[in-house]
């Protein structure tokens, strides 16, 4: 879409296209003003724009943009789904150490509402960004869509206060105040967008996708997105310039992870947490940079108190980008936890050079079952072909039953992460070393994942809050023994596990009763039938499905339609999931379920 005279003369003047704005007396004003701060953030949408190398389409606002300010090329976000990375964005923390991982999960309303007696424990334990803003003299708002005339979308993984802002227009602001003011745009999820008309033929899918109409279609209807977008972050510049704040204001540019499709959203293949990341100042500070430094999403915050001169609070993970003290990292982390009915646990560490994931149910597809993404029409249509014996080896990895402990790609010779080089010789040393830097940075920063969510859930509300959990010295040395379980479950240590389904911890019985089930061991039936009078429900259910699977499915039957009904509704979604990778089916369960 080309700029029509009066747009590119308007952005020429208000120095957008150039960064080359004329420093004035406004501008000298401006210096000694606390700057106002914009995020515009984007839904589900990957670089895919021309400042990023996208030759399909044309985004001269974005383009603009970074011309004018900083490129980021190597941003990622901590979560590739909603709720957990929006609320890092929002906090300035890993998902993982606030226990906000496991998607919509800790809310009073809305989608993620139900789990009542557990709501207090959802309160977030520190502060939220706006909130820090707000402490500090700022008008704080949440808009949605260009003109911020509606509430911004939320999704928080928490419970929180509304009050956390002074409402959706930051032009509203009083004279005598600057405005922090995040603005969400529908972003990759429009895919209705096709007004501007990116041809289905002319777009390329990765080569992990199949060539297929249904496929091409939605690719070129995401473009589409892409060219909204930039006509959307057009008339934002445009009203930062007509209510003459353009010249105090910074404006950030991302979006909240990858495009939504089979390997992308909810997965940590770049296509899922690589993001575009664009920083605007006014005037001619930082213009046309370029860095490779590795930054992750959370750092916005600590990089916007900064500018704003706000004192960065010591529990927030992220950094200042533009501190003097600045230190670039050697690596990123990214987690995927539950989305929506689909229990998972993957990590991943990503260097300039390699990535390294870790699959910690490796014993299931990637492609479990999930409502969400099995109703888009492009995961139907591969679904399909793979069926019918139509996708090549590459194309069909995500359907196979099981799938590889760890990956390990070589991003300088294989970005498109094709070749899995775990799985070769040669590349021991390079996956250790990945390996323990993953374990170091989860204990570290205190992961709450490996401790399953039904029994999280209980342990969240005796502490307070899930953050609470790990905090004293016992938590890191439960992490430990919670991966070495893992581990004798991958590696079926048959003594490693019964110690394990005997411990006073209930996340160490519940890896121990789920590694015996994988293990094959009918020896340890007696020991499963008897944790199915647990007093945690979650291990209950890690003892039926175990059963199930060494064929005591009467055994577990009673245990897990027990559990769908139990106070916890995370245990009963973990019951129902359990009974159907058990494959009970009796007219009793399916009265049940």
């Amino acid at each position: 879409m080309a700029l029509t005279k009066n747009r590119r003369d308007f952005l020429a003047n208000a120095g957008i296209l150039t960064g080359l704005a004329v420093a004035g007396p406004r501008e000298a004003m401006a210096a000694e003003r606390r700057p106002n701060i914009v995020w515009v953030v984007a839904e589900d949408a990957s670089p895919h724009l021309g400042c990023y190398g996208e030759k399909t389409i044309k985004t001269p606002m974005l383009d603009a943009m970074a011309a004018a300010g900083v490129r980021f090329d190597a941003a990622f976000v901590t979560c590739p789904v909603c709720s957990p990375c929006r609320s890092a964005m929002v906090t300035g923390m890993y998902q993982t150490t606030l226990g906000a991982h496991n998607h919509r999960s800790q809310a009073a309303s809305g989608k993620a509402a139900g789990n009542t007696a557990y709501y207090d424990s959802y309160r977030l334990p520190v502060k939220m960004i706006p909130e820090l803003f707000r402490d500090a003299g700022y008008y704080v708002t949440l808009g949605g869509g260009a003109d911020s005339a509606r509430p911004g979308k939320t999704d928080y993984n928490f419970a929180w206060d509304s009050a956390a802002y002074d409402g959706a227009d930051w032009r509203k602001c009083p004279d005598d105040k600057p405005f922090f003011a995040q603005i969400m745009l529908s972003g990759g999820k429009n895919r209705g967008a096709k007004k501007h008309g990116t041809d289905p033929d002319g777009v390329s899918l990765p080569p992990y996708y199949p060539d297929h109409p249904v496929l091409r279609e939605d690719w070129a209807n995401y473009l589409n997105s892409w060219v909204q977008i930039d006509v959307d972050l057009g008339e934002i510049f445009q009203s930062l310039e007509e209510a003459g704040v353009a010249d105090n204001t910074v404006v950030f540019f991302m979006t909240d992870h990858g495009i939504s499709h089979l390997r992308g959203k909810q997965f940590l293949y770049e296509e899922g947490i690589r993001v575009p990341y664009i920083v605007k100042f006014p005037g001619k500070r930082h213009v046309g940079e370029v860095r490779d430094d590795l930054i992750i999403h959370i750092d916005t915050a600590a990089t916007s108190l900064a500018l704003a001169g706000i004192p960065i609070p010591g529990h927030l993970q992220g950094r200042d980008l533009f501190a003097s003290n600045y230190q670039a990292r050697d690596a990123v982390f990214s987690a995927r936890d539950r989305c929506d009915e689909t229990p998972d646990t993957i990590r991943c560490v990503r260097t300039k050079r390699y990535k390294y994931i870790r699959n910690f149910m490796a014993h299931l597809p990637h492609a479990q079952p999930n409502q969400y993404k099995d109703g888009k029409q492009i995961v139907k249509t591969m679904r399909a072909l793979h069926a019918e014996g139509k996708l090549n080896e590459l194309q069909s990895r995500f359907f196979t039953p099981t799938r590889p402990t760890e990956e390990l790609y070589d991003l300088e010779k294989d970005p498109l992460e094709l070749t899995n080089l775990a799985e070769k010789t040669g590349y021991a040393d390079v996956t250790t070393g990945l390996r323990e830097k993953l374990y170091a940075w989860m204990i570290e920063s205190r992961d709450l994942a490996l401790i399953p969510e039904p029994i999280l859930e209980d342990l969240g509300r005796d502490a307070g809050n899930k953050y609470h959990i790990f905090r004293g010295s016992d938590g890191s040395k439960l992490l430990e023994r919670l991966i070495t379980v893992v581990e004798a479950c991958e590696k079926k240590k048959i003594p490693t596990l019964k110690r394990a389904a005997s411990n006073d911890a209930a996340a160490l019985r519940y890896w121990g009763a789920t590694g015996l089930g994988l293990s094959g061991d009918t020896a340890s039936v007696p020991t499963l039938e008897a944790m199915l009078g647990d007093s945690e429900a979650g291990v209950r259910i890690a003892a039926g499905l175990a059963l199930s699977r060494l064929g005591g499915k009467k055994a577990a039957e009673k245990t897990l339609i027990t559990a769908i009904g139990d106070e916890n509704v995370i245990a009963g979604m973990y019951a129902i999931r359990a009974i159907e990778m058990g494959g009970l089916d009796s007219p009793a369960v399916r009265a049940a379920v």
